[in-house]
């Protein structure tokens, strides 16, 4: 499960999605202040499908949104695409609202609480009534619908002042009486079979969020009627289309306008880029991302095509427009077209995007500076455990690693601010001995770093760790010394056996607790010295089998075995080796050679 406390939510209205460890989306939800929702569901529950919801959440993702509104849109765009699971599981505990496209002659559109399985359509669920009312509103205008199953008698028929029924006429040429509308008997609102199944299609539409084809639908209905110099009838069109308009004014999360396009939102540091992805298919967000990329020196044109690339890739987005807040036309390539929106609705959603993308960075900033802040703790912790001088910002760590007294090997690794900083990691090929001798191993290697140091005027570090017990200390301890720098840097030994902490004079080791996060600290940072140790001295020994192999070769000298050894690193990946390729690197007469060598020797 998630820590909840970890997680830096906006209190801006938005979209939540919760993610399992499959990365597959779960729940998808909206909320007016995306902190307050989500934060309620990790407090205690006594709904047990909540909590199992819950125990499955690995991830969460957001969408920022500009209202309430837009973020009621987007969630019905979400659940529609990831139809997740919870969503389903959980909608009769919270009894969302759908809307009904009843399995009936003449189908009645209404909303309900309760899913039957009898064939019949639903949409939904709905978590604002409100906002889908308002819909219904607005579709009950544009095309009358039977809303319940009222019978009404001839004599409310004829009365002008009473609601009566919405009057269809079926095929057998009898009436049947539906729904509500205000009629006069001179002015009875007529309707074919046909066009009510007709209207339930385009309602079907509307309520899919495609508005496009029945507004090209109604806009045909106006220019016939206009044409036949049915001007009121077309003014009536007029009037449907505009409430049509009205509705989707209220939003560029659902808007017919921008068709099928893709959003990028991109910010830069020093460093770093960040990069927000919109997809829209047929008007409706469906899909949004943000990522955080380094910089490279070279080819950032080509590093960004393959980003926009790969999230168009994986949200299998086909569209070719691509509107962002800066300009890409010298990145992408084929036929894909962009621009930078100026004013409208494309706009606003660019800002939306960047929006998004400001907080995602916020937020990555948040907990760069908490995991920055919980090391300054155990760092400041470990100088007063320690008694040490300073706060240990920058500590060097030193491992010797040998086999037998051969290929003798030192490491040293720097953590800055209790991280490890691999750039600055060193390794040493011990020269002074040439028999098992960690201790004068240990001089040699803290010799060798710090004259370097002193020498470069570089700054030496405010604590240094040595891998062993008391006698590698002693060593590094007395060359430090010798180099005048000994009462300017404290240092430690760490032995294996009982994790002690070793300190210069003192026979008598400090032990930090086994579940500390000093001592986890101090063994992160003796481990890191240890496995970059052992790596090179495997590279070492592993060179030197193939340096003894290669000179049983009559005519291969040294400078053809170091080219070997470094194109190829084996034995085995040399006995592969393409002719050719041997031929390029050595010449055709060694090659020769080397295929003449290994042919003879006998296989197994």
């Amino acid at each position: 499960m998630i820590d909840i406390r970890k997680i830096d939510l906006p209190s801006s209205p938005g979209v939540y999605k919760f993610i399992n460890k499959n990365s597959d989306v779960i729940y998808v939800g909206k909320s007016k202040s995306l902190e307050k929702r989500v934060k309620s569901y990790f407090q205690k529950q006594s709904n047990n499908k909540i909590s199992k919801m819950v125990n499955e959440i690995t991830k969460i993702d957001f969408v920022i949104s500009d209202s309430e509104h837009d973020a009621l849109l987007l969630e019905n765009n979400l659940i529609k695409e990831y139809k997740p699971k919870f969503n389903i599981l959980l909608r009769d505990d919270k009894t969302y609202p759908w809307v009904c496209i009843k399995k009936e002659r003449f189908p009645r559109v209404f909303l309900t609480r309760k899913y039957i399985n009898d064939g019949s359509e639903y949409f939904g669920p709905y978590t604002n009534v409100k906002s889908i009312n308002s819909l219904l509103n607005v579709i009950n205008n544009i095309y009358p619908i039977r809303a319940s199953n009222y019978n009404f008698s001839q004599k409310k028929i004829n009365d002008k002042k009473k609601k009566i029924g919405l009057i269809i006429h079926s095929k057998n040429g009898h009436s049947l009486i539906l729904g509500f509308e205000k009629l006069s008997n001179e002015n009875k609102n007529l309707m074919s079979e046909d066009t009510y199944i007709e209207n339930i299609k385009y309602i079907r539409e509307i309520l899919n969020g495609n508005f496009k084809n029945v507004k090209e639908h109604l806009l045909k209905q106006m220019k016939n009627f206009s044409k036949n110099l049915e001007f009121e009838k077309s003014q009536n069109i007029k009037e449907k289309l505009d409430l049509l308009d009205t509705y989707q004014s209220k939003s560029i999360i659902v808007n017919d306008k921008y068709s099928n396009l893709d959003v990028i939102g991109i910010i830069e540091d020093e460093k770093y880029y960040f990069i927000n992805y919109i997809k829209i298919n047929n008007g409706m967000i469906i899909g949004s991302e943000s990522l955080k990329t380094k910089k490279k020196l070279i080819f950032i044109e080509k590093e960004l095509r393959q980003i926009i690339m790969d999230l168009k890739f994986k949200y299998n987005s086909l569209n070719n427009t691509i509107i962002s807040n800066i300009k890409l036309d010298n990145i992408l390539s084929g036929n894909l077209e962009s621009y930078v929106p100026k004013v409208g609705d494309k706009k606003k959603l660019v800002d939306m995007s960047l929006k998004n993308l400001l907080f995602f960075k916020k937020n990555l900033y948040n907990e760069k500076k908490e995991r920055k802040t919980k090391k300054l703790s155990v760092l400041i912790d470990l100088k007063n455990k320690l008694n040490l001088k300073k706060i240990p910002f920058h500590i060097e760590c030193f491992d010797i690693s040998n086999i037998q007294g051969k290929n003798t090997v030192a490491s040293m690794v720097l953590f800055k601010d209790g991280y490890p900083n691999k750039k600055e990691y060193r390794k040493y090929k011990i020269r002074s001995v040439d028999k098992p001798d960690d201790f004068e191993s240990m001089r040699e290697v803290v010799s060798r770093r710090y004259t370097r140091v002193i020498r470069e005027g570089n700054p030496l570090p405010d604590l240094i760790i040595i891998d062993g017990g008391k006698g590698q200390l002693s060593s590094a301890c007395n060359m430090l010394k010798e180099l005048n720098i000994y009462n300017k840097i404290n240092i430690i030994g760490i032995a294996k056996k009982l994790e002690e902490i070793y300190f210069p004079n003192d026979s008598i080791p400090v032990l930090l607790g086994k579940k500390s996060e000093q001592l986890k600290l101090i063994q992160n940072i003796r481990n890191e010295a240890h496995r970059f140790a052992i790596n090179y001295h495997k590279q070492l020994r592993s060179n030197t089998f193939i340096q003894s192999e290669l000179e049983e070769i009559y005519g291969i000298g040294d400078k053809t075995r170091g080219r070997l050894i470094r194109a190829f690193g084996s034995i085995e990946n040399i006995k592969k080796a393409d002719r050719k390729d041997l031929i390029k690197l050595v010449g055709k007469e060694k090659t020769e050679k080397i295929i003449r060598y290994y042919s003879s020797i006998p296989k197994g």
